[in-house]
């Protein structure tokens, strides 16, 4: 059984900038699912995407623009409002945890990494508090919910799905920082480091899906190194 880790009162104040983001970004989401579904009533579909979905609304409430009732204008131009409101302090708290990572090594060392930014390098800092408490990167990987579940059975081990155990939100950020990282490596003509092929190669066997997580995973163990051996990341070139 692995207990809660006693946080210094800095992470304390770092993971709750966090939480407030965290609940901020629903909120964001939420207000434009709604705006969406109110749109789709009235027969109009906003385009993928948040700059295409804040231009098409500030196109449709233009006064000129009459395919809406002003009541309905009126109620779409508070949810907008909101939605603006809620931006905006998440922008604010993004720029609030990238000046005290700017302040704090473990995260500049965190953020050489692949795939892994300011926001994620201070949650997992804050989060992780003393890396001692691993023995290794599979044991973090194993408490971020990142590793395999097993069924073993008359001496057959089965590898089934990642547990998915641990924190939820510091998963999200390793698997949105794995799938950048590899959008990133297929804009490539051909692979420059031993990581990138080893991506691509599971990409080929397995999928993107798996190679996401799998890459996920593998940050993971990255970040129990560089933490233990207060060490950069180094990218080691393919032969």
């Amino acid at each position: 059984m692995r207990f809660v880790p006693i946080k210094s009162s800095a992470q304390q104040e770092i993971l709750a900038i966090h939480r407030v983001r965290e609940r901020l970004v629903r909120v964001k989401t939420a207000l434009t699912n709604e705006i969406r579904g109110l749109l789709l009533e009235q027969g109009i579909t906003i385009p993928q995407g948040v700059s295409k979905f804040e231009q098409f609304l500030a196109n449709l409430l233009d006064p000129e623009i009459e395919e809406l009732s002003p009541l309905f204008k009126g109620l779409l131009g508070e949810l907008v409002e909101e939605f603006k409101l809620a931006k905006g302090r998440v922008k604010r708290l993004e720029e609030r945890l990238q000046r005290l990572g700017k302040e704090d090594k473990a995260v500049q060392r965190l953020m050489t990494i692949p795939g892994v930014g300011p926001i994620g390098a201070s949650a997992l800092v804050g989060s992780i508090g003393d890396i001692r408490q691993f023995k290794n990167g599979r044991e973090l990987s194993a408490w971020l919910g990142l590793v395999p579940r097993q069924h073993s059975t008359g001496g057959k081990p089965r590898l089934l799905g990642i547990s998915k155990r641990g924190d939820l939100y510091l998963r999200t950020l390793l698997i949105h920082g794995a799938r950048a990282v590899i959008r990133w490596i297929s804009q490539r003509e051909k692979p420059v480091s031993s990581l990138e092929k080893w991506v691509l190669d599971i990409i080929e066997r397995r999928g993107i899906n798996r190679a996401i997580v799998a890459l996920a995973n593998k940050i993971g163990r990255m970040i129990w190194a560089l933490l233990a051996k207060e060490e950069n990341y180094r990218m080691h070139a393919t032969v």
